[in-house]
């Protein structure tokens, strides 16, 4: 969805937005606790739980936190119980929606998606709505200080990558879910630092919006990402630099 990742970048250099440390620390917390559930305590047995915490200890969460997330995921100390639901709807202009939320309550969380949806020109749908339209992938996102287009082939590639693409100041690798550990791992060691790593959805094609359709599909994308119980967001709609800069300075 690279025109919302181009909107996020704009809002930043702009300063429109504050920091969402907080928000980012109670995804983070989810996550690490149903990773915890899923597949057990021990990062070193659960890559999922790995993960997790190499991301929280990204985003400089104390190990406290950690730990007590971890600990409720397990059933050590008590804690809610997240269920992981895929809310799927369209946006403005035929466009495809996909939202990751983990909840303790589904019944008010579909209430308040739904609520997001139609506010924001689109609608709520029901399983298959917009799955069809999105590949399972293993998301690698590398800066383009970090590395050359001749790096990324003898190593990402080489490892099992699918394919790659310019993202502005970043590579994007895409490879499938399975080789994803095996493509960071063949980074890692050619010495190639990744901004970020994830397993998510990527559109089969991307739908080009502009106009009244380009703000209400970059107020969905960032309304559902902001809601409480979103994990992550996916959708197929793009929006050109022109169109991205003409909103933001609206």
């Amino acid at each position: 969805m690279s025109g919302h990742s181009k909107w996020a970048t704009i809002k930043h250099k702009k300063a429109l937005v504050d920091s969402k440390r907080g928000k980012m620390f109670t995804k983070l917390i989810k996550e690490l606790t149903v990773a915890a559930r899923m597949g057990g305590g021990d990062a070193s047995g659960n890559p999922r739980l790995r993960k997790a915490i190499d991301d929280a200890k990204g985003q400089s969460m104390p190990m406290d936190t950690i730990k007590r997330a971890v600990q409720r995921g397990t059933g050590e100390i008590e804690g809610a119980n997240y269920e992981e639901i895929i809310y799927e709807g369209t946006g403005p202009g035929g466009t495809l929606f996909m939202l990751e939320a983990m909840t303790d309550n589904r019944n008010r969380t579909v209430a308040e998606i739904r609520k997001i949806f139609e506010k924001n020109g689109g609608a709520l749908g029901s399983n298959g709505t917009a799955g069809w339209a999105f590949d399972r992938k293993g998301i690698v996102m590398v800066e383009k200080a970090n590395a050359s287009e001749d790096q990324l082939m003898d190593t990402a590639v080489a490892a099992g990558a699918d394919d790659y693409s310019d993202n502005g100041d970043e590579w994007q690798l895409l490879c499938d879910p399975s080789s994803l550990e095996a493509v960071l791992k063949s980074l890692a060691d050619g010495k190639i630092a990744t901004k970020s790593s994830s397993v998510g959805y990527v559109p089969k094609a991307k739908r080009s919006v502009s106009g009244r359709d380009a703000e209400l599909c970059l107020n969905l994308a960032d309304a559902l990402d902001d809601h409480d119980d979103g994990q992550n967001v996916y959708a197929d709609f793009d929006v050109s630099d022109e169109e991205l800069e003409r909103i933001a300075g609206a």
